[in-house]
């Protein structure tokens, strides 16, 4: 069995090993790796009905369900590249988004588009809307083919555009704090590098469950699909309102693997946790920014048994360092090393490497 190179391979080489193993599960429903691998073939077979071309953008508006991940990885299936939408963004966000790297599929749902269907008149380079749930008359989306969800993983078979590893995979937008948001193009190889990077040192194997309850338009919401599919485990999607909401379901899905970010993280370490999650709770890991001391304190004070990995990156590159569980204690501060693959440098303003404890700028190398 080849070794996957391209995004969409990770879950359909899965899917050749273990093909009735679950890989997705959402709202008491479940989908295993033959499914999963069926519903991506068939999503990019109607884009390509639909005429798209190679390193056409779809982009995805939908809160985080099956459809979402059946799209993302579908898109580059068929040669395209999928654009991610925080689901929380506003109607102006959305249009600027599209405008600015001339999507021509837009993938959402019929309550979405009604938001959303003013601005799309100001977006020429689209041409499709692909919607989920059934197609409500009344919703006119100005001068652009409405398709439904169904229908269009109905079109003939057809194979997708020919790509390699190093052709585009996705367009990930910052949160635009300091203005505009910007597009981060990453290709099948930085991608499927992450993927393997992360797995090796987190350990993830296919018995893992993973809760993905970061946005998948944000690198490490993504990268739990990712990293599970590359091993062959499951991931839990969940779209919560409250933190118990995500304890809950660490405790009901039995959880092994869970990333989340400070904020989420100070709130859940107010909650008390039972006392047998530990036992199925292999990590827990942080990412887009630091964990405040006394919070991690409280969390492995709660989970005994559960390793925690402190992660930096940027979006460019999912992650670049990681502080392994057995260091925390002599050096909490520190960022930790270099992921598996990549080379971290401190440089001075000429290329030239600082000598310790002399600032420079941080520097990520690899794929």
């Amino acid at each position: 069995m080849t070794v996957p190179s391209l995004l969409h391979e990770l879950p359909m080489q899965s899917a050749l090993k273990s093909p009735s193993r679950e890989a997705l599960s959402f709202g008491g429903h479940s989908l295993s790796y033959a499914q999963l691998a069926a519903d991506l073939r068939a999503f990019a077979a109607g884009l390509i009905d639909l005429g798209v071309a190679r390193s056409d953008r779809v982009a995805i508006y939908l809160e985080k369900r099956f459809e979402t991940v059946i799209a993302s990885f579908g898109a580059t299936a068929a040669g395209g590249v999928f654009v991610p939408l925080n689901p929380l963004l506003k109607p102006e966000q959305v249009g600027y988004i599209l405008r600015d790297c001339n999507v021509r599929v837009l993938v959402t749902s019929v309550e979405r588009l009604a938001l959303v269907t003013e601005v799309l008149r100001g977006c020429p380079d689209l041409r499709h809307v692909v919607v989920t749930g059934g197609v409500r008359p009344e919703v006119d989306p100005a001068e652009v083919n409405l398709v439904a969800w169904n229908k269009l993983l109905a079109a003939p078979p057809h194979s997708g555009h020919r790509v390699i590893d190093t052709d585009m995979a996705a367009i990930l937008y910052t949160s635009g704090s300091t203005g505009k948001p910007k597009g981060v193009v990453l290709s099948h190889r930085n991608m499927v590098a992450g993927a393997t990077s992360v797995a090796s040192y987190l350990d993830n194997h296919a018995g893992d469950t993973l809760l993905a309850a970061l946005p998948l338009s944000f690198d490490a919401g993504f990268s739990q699909l990712t990293t599970a599919f590359h091993v062959g485990a499951r991931v839990a999607l969940i779209n919560y309102l409250l933190p118990k909401d995500v304890l809950n379901a660490v405790v009901k899905e039995r959880v092994t693997g869970f990333t989340a970010v400070p904020p989420l993280w100070i709130q859940l370490s107010q909650l008390k946790w039972p006392e047998t999650v530990s036992d199925h709770l292999r990590y827990i890991a942080n990412t887009g920014g630091r964990m405040p001391l006394e919070t991690l304190k409280v969390l492995r004070g709660m989970l005994p048994k559960t390793k925690p990995y402190l992660m930096y990156g940027l979006t460019e590159a999912f992650r670049s360092t990681y502080l392994p569980p057995e260091e925390i204690d002599r050096r909490p501060d520190s960022i930790g090393k270099a992921i598996p693959n990549a080379e971290i440098l401190v440089l001075r303003d000429d290329g030239t490497p600082c000598a310790p404890n002399e600032p420079g700028e941080l520097v990520h190398r690899g794929a």
